[in-house]
């Protein structure tokens, strides 16, 4: 059982945890709560193998803003700046949603500025709706997207993060599918049942083996494939040995369903 969060509305049902970003009434900004609330959310999933994805959304057609800047200038107004937490916190949202042994879905709805440009870029999938309008607007405020920084030039590559992150520009699902951003887009009325496809995917997936999956992708990406063939040797060798591969092996060979797919 998650526990209840004040910028956040948690469901879990049938191995799928759904987060919703939820201040609808400023464009579901992030601001120092909501940080403070995702980082719980994901880091009481950390451990929860029985969830094999998590889908974060924005409540009432929007994904996420940004961060919520009003809040952002008024702290720094009264000389307070850490009444919005360090950018520590921040990072470590970032990483943890990043690094999820789940999958994460990200549904990308209405406007996904800054912050929430941001957690597009650490999703494992991203689903837009052909409302999506997407940008890194910091430049625009005098200000920079320092703490996403890295994530967006890793998803997006050096050339199209150099250009999106100085110019600031606002742009459609369609160009967010064509540069990488998301992995499709779709219109507002078939987005959920298109996610509902995805999670139906990945109920035919062993959760240790996602989650393996996903520390394999980490472990080997940038680095010399001989500097990791230890490692996934003997990940591969785990695995095969373990209840999941036996039981994924067995299904195949007895063609029938594994256990958790049933």
């Amino acid at each position: 059982m998650l526990p209840a969060f004040d910028t956040l509305t948690v469901q879990s049902f049938s191995s799928f945890a759904f987060i919703t970003l939820n201040r609808p009434d400023v464009k579901n900004a992030m601001n120092a709560q909501m940080v403070r609330d995702l980082i719980a959310a994901f880091e009481a999933l950390r451990d929860r193998r029985d969830v094999r994805a998590v889908v974060l959304s924005g409540a009432e057609g929007t994904f996420c803003a940004g961060g919520d800047i009003k809040e952002l200038a008024a702290a720094f107004q009264s000389g307070h700046p850490e009444a919005l937490g360090d950018a520590s916190a921040l990072d470590h949202l970032l990483r943890l949603v990043n690094e999820a042994p789940q999958v994460v879905i990200t549904k990308v709805q209405g406007a996904a500025m800054g912050g929430g440009f941001g957690l597009v870029c650490v999703s494992d999938i991203a689903i837009a709706s052909s409302d999506a309008r997407l940008g890194l607007p910091e430049v625009r405020l005098g200000l920079v997207p320092a703490l996403i920084s890295p994530y967006v030039i890793q998803r997006l590559g050096l050339t199209r993060a150099r250009e999106l992150m100085l110019t600031g520009r606002r742009f459609g699902a369609q160009e967010a599918e064509a540069c990488g951003l998301v992995h499709e887009f779709c219109d507002v009325t078939e987005i959920d049942g298109r996610i509902n496809e995805l999670l139906e995917q990945l109920r035919q997936c062993s959760p240790n083996a996602l989650a393996a999956c996903k520390q394999l992708i980490f472990a080997v990406t940038d680095q010399p494939p001989e500097d990791t063939l230890e490692y996934r040797a003997r990940l591969l060798a785990d695995l095969r040995r373990s209840d999941d591969g036996m039981e994924g092996m067995m299904a195949f060979v007895q063609k029938r369903k594994p256990r958790w797919a049933e």
